[in-house]
């Protein structure tokens, strides 16, 4: 398999299940409806674990372009691969999304909120505020890149059970820092999903928030690089 073939399905695994646990909980007769905001942090954990552990060995399990970008800044990654990367995990997500919209595609058409059937696919801030949501997406890419660094770290790896390290990592910044944007924190996991949300013929939609699309582009952007910078200092 190839690293592109191993990112492609490692992201797609993450959205798949991350949004099929949304779906779970949001969508109207569902078994899992009302399940909550615990639920929906487990359920993303569980989805990293399964998207690493598949991809880990292969690609290193990138899976967010942010992650690609930062490993690239500080010589860790070559850039002619970065491309091709971001192409692998941007499609992975609209994958994964499109998966999901299928098995739910019954609850879908049943009366449901506009916007919780977006929050299926994307992100949305709970109070809308340009500097306080893109700081919000800054921090929380923040943790999770140098959580990654450090427990990717020769002297910390656990091997192949790294993948449940993240896992956990991204399970802690879902239930700490998830609620004022619901932690993008990777911009293919936004982008991708968005796209589909566009485009599939979802019943009774509403608009896909293209202006507040950046946020969840940009700040993990910045958070990464802000993460890998600090961590180049650690290691002086």
């Amino acid at each position: 398999m190839s690293p592109f073939l191993a990112e492609f399905i490692g992201t797609m695994f993450i959205i798949l299940l991350g949004n099929g646990v949304v779906a779970n909980v949001l969508l109207a007769k569902s078994k899992g409806q009302n399940g909550g905001w615990i639920v929906i942090t487990f359920g993303w954990a569980i989805a990293v674990f399964v998207g690493v552990y598949s991809s880990a060995t292969v690609s290193g399990a990138h899976l967010n372009p942010a992650i690609s970008i930062a490993l690239a800044a500080i010589g860790k990654f070559e850039w002619a691969s970065v491309p091709y990367y971001i192409l692998s995990q941007v499609l992975g997500a609209m994958t994964g999304s499109f998966l999901m919209w299928l098995a739910y595609r019954k609850h879908f058409d049943e009366v449901n909120d506009a916007d919780a059937m977006m929050a299926i696919f994307c992100t949305a801030p709970a109070i809308r505020n340009t500097i306080a949501n893109l700081t919000t997406e800054i921090i929380g890419t923040f943790v999770l890149m140098l959580g990654v660094l450090f427990i990717a770290a020769p002297q910390n790896s656990l091997g192949a059970l790294d993948a449940l390290s993240v896992a956990l990592l991204v399970l802690g910044i879902g239930l700490s820092l998830g609620g004022p944007t619901g932690y993008a924190i990777n911009p293919a996991r936004d982008l991708g999903p968005r796209i589909m949300h566009f485009i599939l013929p979802i019943k009774n939609k509403r608009n896909s928030d293209w202006s507040y699309s950046w946020v969840p582009i940009v700040g993990p952007l910045i958070g990464a690089l802000i993460a890998v910078g600090v961590w180049t200092l650690l290691q002086g």
